[in-house]
């Protein structure tokens, strides 16, 4: 396994002044496929926990959810092998069959176990699709400009799942489940389509980095650990926001949510540029204190300025440490471990977000949300010490980081 060049180290772009094109064909085809899945995945992301609900109740609902989200991290775990043996492409078109295909016989049956084993295929699907899809999209992006790349990703990928994620149930409410589901499920299906014109990337010639090795590689864990915290309280904010402000607050949630999403697709765009010309592993840090102090504003929750500051403030730190440590975790493994990338990445997106919300759910419960939202921005900054190691290990005059399980 080779490690990358040091992120601090100048960019080809820096050194030749040339820049290689970045939409290209491929990029183009794969940004199609991206946004079908992404579509497919939020419009029933509320839906089908709606359908459940009407159907079973709110455990139903809860049962649904549940299934989904346990399936897509136990697929993250393991598609990087799956990659290893199918390749990326025959393993995204697999992904798309099912996150597509059990859509369209969701409403088939209204049984809590019929909702829950559906959920759980998509579940399955998605994480195919995103752990073998974000690999094949970092192959596609030229190095020099993986930054831009990964942000515009992020945009590509983000803005359907703004739309889709409300306009689902807006559907349902006029046009039933039944035409919703298929809706979702034609869509992952047409994705197969553009999938087929993508070429494949993955290398035979050398065994790729494994989940838990990656786990156990100080260059892959400390941005994964940085970017888990962050990742915490963005499920926290998304989940809880709207519970912690009176109910009169509906317009101040509205424009806090969308100004922290605006942020953060912003600064994922800036931190991606910038680390293209002057390295990604100085942004980590920044992006993991602005994201705690965003966090700590928010905790006066009667006050609307403060919400719609702090939330703006975390938006903007949030997207920053999507995209440093995202694109910091590329640079450090070959190609062939792009796959354990993304898988990494992802797990610590989901996990964090699963994570938070639940315990931020017991600790509001004790302490109540402003003292809650205090505590969540402390335990960020546990986050810190993996992110000063990080900068100690990677500065110009230390060795790259190695990606061989070197405890570093």
């Amino acid at each position: 396994m080779t490690a990358g060049p040091p992120p601090n180290s100048p960019t080809p772009e820096a050194t030749s002044g040339a820049r290689a094109t970045l939409l290209t064909r491929p990029l183009l085809l794969r940004f199609v496929s991206m946004v079908g899945a992404s579509l497919s995945f939020f419009l029933l992301l509320s839906v089908v926990p709606a359908y459940a609900a009407e159907r079973g109740g709110g455990g139903a609902a809860g049962l649904a959810t549940g299934s989904l989200m346990l399936a897509t991290v136990l697929g993250e775990l393991g598609t990087p092998r799956i990659v290893g043996r199918f390749r990326y492409r025959l393993t995204l078109i697999a992904g798309l069959f099912l996150l597509g295909a059990p859509a369209l016989v969701l409403t088939v049956s209204g049984q809590a176990a019929w909702i829950a084993a559906v959920c759980f295929v998509r579940g399955i699907g998605f994480a195919l699709t995103i752990v073998a899809g974000g690999a094949l999209t970092a192959s596609l992006i030229p190095d020099q400009r993986r930054g831009e790349g990964l942000a515009l990703v992020g945009v590509v990928s983000g803005v359907p799942s703004l739309v889709a994620l409300p306009l689902g149930l807006w559907l349902a409410g006029r046009v039933g489940y039944g035409p919703v589901a298929v809706t979702g499920g034609l869509a992952a299906l047409a994705a197969i389509v553009f999938v087929l014109g993508l070429p494949d990337r993955a290398e035979r010639e050398e065994q790729p980095l494994g989940v838990v090795r990656g786990l156990r590689t100080g260059a892959l864990l400390r941005p994964v650990l940085v970017f888990a915290a962050t990742a915490t309280a963005a499920g926290i904010v998304v989940t809880f926001l709207p519970l912690a402000l009176p109910s009169a607050s509906a317009g101040v949630v509205a424009a806090a949510l969308f100004v922290q999403t605006a942020a953060s697709t912003l600064t994922r765009w800036l931190a991606g540029r910038h680390g293209d010309r002057h390295g990604s592993a100085r942004l980590v840090l920044p992006g993991l204190l602005l994201s705690a102090a965003g966090v700590l504003v928010i905790a006066p929750t009667a006050d609307p300025v403060a919400v719609v500051a702090g939330t703006a403030l975390f938006g903007a730190g949030f997207g920053v440490t999507q995209n440093a440590t995202l694109a910091l975790m590329y640079t450090r493994v070959s190609a062939t471990s792009y796959g354990t990338v993304s898988a990494l990445w992802n797990l610590a997106y989901d996990g964090g977000m699963g994570v938070g919300a639940a315990g931020f759910g017991v600790a509001a419960g004790l302490t109540g949300y402003p003292w809650a939202f205090a505590l969540t921005a402390l335990l960020m900054l546990g986050a810190v010490a993996p992110a000063l190691r990080d900068r100690r290990v990677t500065a110009p005059s230390a060795q790259p980081p190695a990606v061989d399980g070197d405890p570093r």
